[in-house]
């Protein structure tokens, strides 16, 4: 076998599917996640129709979709090469939120996304995408929870990723300077909240007043498939 045929041998073809994928960026920032996209890319990557439908069913939704996996992937891979041990635990958090966000690229693939995932018939897949993005941080950071705290950190670190995520496409602070310091501002307000809960458990006359409804809550279990939204009860 010749060095040629080995080389060819060895080396795996390109994933059509990140191929397609990488072919749309460029036309993004001008046509936004949209079919005019989606046939650009396609022409581009050289990728039959068929083949590229199989791929994207619904087009350029499913393409910002994986683009928002991919953003996903690339923070989980970056906090396992992270040492975390001597964080506090918001730092923790924060460090995630941060990676999250440096793994987004082009600011403009972020914009055209939300403005895509804000038309009515894809709000849902935003949101879920949201979640997804909270809880592979929460999964990543070894959250254990399996009651109705498993919603509750998530539904809260949604709320923080997104409001950061805003701030951050309108900043043009040195590095993002302001974005960090909104980020902490934000965890440092969530803290406070979770402060407030311990000591209302602590408290007695509060801690019988939400003697019934913790009892309802704690009946609350996360799904058994961690990926999903949907919980149980019982």
């Amino acid at each position: 076998m010749t060095d040629a045929t080995a080389t060819q041998t060895q080396t795996p073809a390109p994933d059509p599917a990140e191929r397609l994928l990488d072919a749309a960026l460029p036309h993004v920032p001008f046509d936004g996640w949209s079919e005019a996209t989606f046939q650009a890319a396609r022409a581009d990557a050289g990728i039959d129709a068929g083949l590229a439908r199989a791929l994207y069913p619904r087009g350029a939704l499913d393409m910002a979709l994986a683009y928002h996996r991919r953003g996903d992937a690339e923070m989980l891979r970056k906090l396992e090469q992270a040492d975390l041990t001597a964080l506090r635990f918001r730092d923790r958090i924060a460090r995630a939120v941060r990676f999250r966000l440096e793994a987004a690229g082009d600011r403009e693939f972020v914009r055209r996304g939300m403005t895509l995932f804000a038309l009515p018939q894809n709000a849902g897949e935003g949101t879920k995408a949201l979640w997804g993005t909270a809880d592979a941080i929460w999964t990543a950071l070894g959250d254990s929870s399996d009651d109705v705290n498993w919603y509750t950190k998530r539904m809260t670190l949604s709320g923080v990723y997104g409001s950061t995520v805003l701030y951050w496409l309108g900043d043009d602070s040195p590095g993002h300077a302001a974005t960090w310091d909104f980020l902490d501002r934000r965890i440092d307000g969530v803290m406070q909240i979770e402060k407030v809960k311990a000591d209302l458990k602590a408290n007695r006359l509060t801690a019988a007043l939400m003697a019934g409804p913790m009892a309802v809550l704690g009946t609350i279990r996360a799904p058994k498939r961690r990926g999903g939204m949907p919980g149980r009860t019982g």
